[in-house]
């Protein structure tokens, strides 16, 4: 990483955390998960974290746009982005940083989470390989996420706009992987080879890959999912803001 990046995700993490806006997020997300997850642990009595990992990726389809959605439409707005492009950095170094910081703070609310798993190793005898494996998915799918929501940040100039394209954009693509819709879609043709949910769900769905993360399975198609669609989505919010720039 070279010191440009890490000046604009230095930059942007400390501008988080001057409002009260990414603190509050962050604490009240983890409350809520929290609270949701013990509330059906005590009622099930089972000591693994299958139905957490299985409800973050709809969460984070909401929860990361609310964490990109300033990074490039409120510059825009305030027109500080003529400011940030006056010093000496390319566009990428300014998605770049941006998108660290950005998957900083989702790791944050990941470290936030983890009372949870200390307290089923408190009550129980948990599978860690899952719980591991499941974590690394959803700090995966955050950074595909938080690509996507820098995406839609550089192309809005407002941030309810980025937020709400993010959002809808991320819960469409979790949602093409949720068994109902892919049945719908499926039942739309009469051939099943020619089948829209399932090539949807296998060409565009981070949900297969995440629920595989959750079982254990780190397969080289799921980390080829996650890294190529981030790195797709950074190039066209780079490209975005270059055309912009020009």
């Amino acid at each position: 990483m070279n010191r440009r990046i890490g000046l604009i995700a230095e930059r942007e993490w400390k501008a988080a955390f001057d409002s009260a806006i990414a603190p509050v997020t962050l604490i009240v997300s983890v409350l809520f998960v929290g609270t949701a997850f013990m509330n059906g642990f005590f009622l099930d009595g089972r000591a693994e974290m299958t139905s957490f990992f299985q409800a973050m990726p709809l969460f984070f389809a909401v929860l990361v746009p609310a964490l990109t959605m300033r990074l490039f439409a409120e510059e825009k707005k305030t027109r500080t982005i003529e400011l940030l492009f006056s010093l000496p950095i390319t566009t990428r170094d300014a998605v770049l940083g941006k998108f660290l910081a950005s998957l900083g703070l989702l790791v944050v609310f990941l470290l936030g989470t983890l009372p949870i798993p200390i307290l089923l190793g408190w009550l129980g005898t948990p599978d860690w390989g899952p719980i591991v494996s499941g974590y690394l998915g959803l700090l995966l799918l955050g950074a595909e996420f938080c690509a996507l929501g820098l995406l839609f940040s550089a192309l809005a100039r407002d941030q309810i706009v980025a937020f709400v394209g993010a959002a809808v954009a991320g819960a469409m693509l979790v949602l093409l992987g949720d068994a109902r819709v892919k049945s719908v879609l499926d039942g739309l043709v009469d051939d099943p080879f020619w089948a829209p949910g399932t090539w949807l769900e296998r060409l565009l769905s981070p949900l297969p890959h995440t629920d595989a993360f959750v079982r254990g399975d780190l397969a080289l198609g799921s980390l080829l999912h996650f890294g190529l669609f981030a790195a797709f989505f950074l190039w066209a919010a780079s490209s975005a803001l270059a055309a912009e720039r020009t």
